[in-house]
């Protein structure tokens, strides 16, 4: 296998930015109005983008299964629970929590979480979890036993929807960060597709990808979607060992980080001279997906926005959109996915603050067209995140 040449930046990105402290101070505060909005005493943090906000501790203690890191939200404190190893690094300068150490195992760290809530609280207590929609804390059923035993009627609840409503509206800070991850893919893409040859295989194509978003400034990026197809599309596999023929399209879709927020972006190439009606598709469904995306305003409903793209899109007479998933964008922050979302069901209120990727997919004999187009919600309407999808259809020889 001979991998054509990375491009190396004659001067590399700098590391993200630390959040400000006045924006962790007001999401500690958002969080605290939403808790007392759900009658909520004490929220336990265990999924790393929720810690990750609350705390911008991002650090390599994720790596650790045996040794977990847990958080801890009250009315008047905000505690996190790690091993004893987490305290250099959590001493090292100035937190907005404090901190509690174990030493041991995932035991232990129950009961130093059982032990600070019992020591700091008094009951009854309504203690909630990050379990639920789009969040997959860690954690055991000895950590939900022993907050079953703390809580009001044995019964823990979830902190999802206390949390989304504050997740959802982004700062400027945030949109920034997101940005430079669309830069970091975007430019990846076009310098590897600009290498790629007709006869590579995937996995070529997938690892120049992969370290082209390295040496552009990711700081890590998680596998990426990468395939060749004539039709036979199927988005979750991994790269394989087929060969780029003439007709084939590569989709891609990144989740490289930067800051720690993900470029969820997808893009799309094609092997070889597309036909006329392959470029006319292209610029139609590019030019839906934008015109769709500039028509999103606050105060509108989710669904509003899917009803106009269901005209739009009959009246443009493309075919059938594809069916595998019932909406045509979502909302998206520390997690690659994230509520709300673009369909026909969902009644979310869109606000100042959230972000959508808008991305309407059509597979039409053989080749797939989708562009995600990502924007900030502002007040009087949106700006883009990302730089658009290329006018033309990009093309491998």
């Amino acid at each position: 296998m001979i991998l054509p040449h990375l491009q190396i930046p004659s001067t590399f990105r700098l590391p993200a930015p630390a959040v400000p402290e006045a924006e962790l101070s007001q999401r500690l505060t958002n969080i605290r109005r939403e808790m007392a909005a759900s009658q909520l005493d004490i929220v336990v943090l265990t999924d790393k983008k929720n810690v990750d906000y609350f705390t911008d501790y991002q650090e390599l203690s994720w790596d650790s299964k045996p040794r977990p890191l847990f958080a801890i939200i009250s009315v008047n404190d905000f505690v996190v629970i790690g091993s004893l190893g987490e305290a250099p690094t959590i001493e090292m300068k100035p937190r907005i929590f404090s901190a509690r150490y174990y030493d041991g195992y995932l035991a232990e760290a129950v009961k130093a979480i059982s032990d600070w809530i019992g020591e700091n609280t008094q009951g009854p207590r309504h203690i909630a979890i990050d379990y639920g929609q789009d969040m997959f804390g860690r954690g055991s059923l000895a950590l939900i036993d022993v907050l079953n035993t703390l809580s009001v009627d044995r019964r823990v609840e979830t902190a999802t929807d206390a949390i989304w409503r504050v997740r959802l509206i982004k700062s400027r800070f945030e949109a920034d960060l997101k940005r430079t991850a669309f830069e970091i893919v975007n430019s990846a893409f076009d310098q590897a597709i600009a290498q790629a040859r007709i006869g590579m295989t995937e996995y070529e194509l997938y690892y120049l990808m992969q370290a082209q978003t390295f040496l552009n400034g990711a700081e890590n990026t998680d596998q990426i979607a990468m395939l060749f197809s004539k039709g036979d599309f199927a988005y979750g596999r991994t790269a394989k060992d087929r060969k780029l023929e003439e007709g084939h399209y590569v989709w891609t879709d990144f989740r490289a980080t930067y800051g720690g927020y993900p470029a969820d972006r997808n893009r799309i190439a094609r092997a070889g001279e597309p036909h006329e009606w392959e470029t006319k598709t292209y610029t139609d469904v590019r030019s839906l997906t934008i015109d769709l995306a500039r028509q999103i305003r606050p105060g509108m409903a989710c669904s509003d926005v899917y009803g106009i793209f269901e005209k739009m899109w009959r009246e443009a007479n493309l075919g059938k959109l594809y069916s595998h998933v019932s909406r045509i964008g979502h909302g998206g922050g520390l997690d690659v996915t994230e509520p709300p979302s673009l369909s026909r069901t969902d009644p979310t209120i869109i606000q100042p603050g959230m972000i959508f990727h808008i991305e309407p997919k059509l597979e039409r004999d053989g080749a797939v067209f989708q562009f995600e187009e990502v924007v900030f919600v502002t007040d009087n309407g949106i700006e883009f995140l990302s730089e658009l999808s290329p006018d033309t259809l990009p093309i491998i020889r």
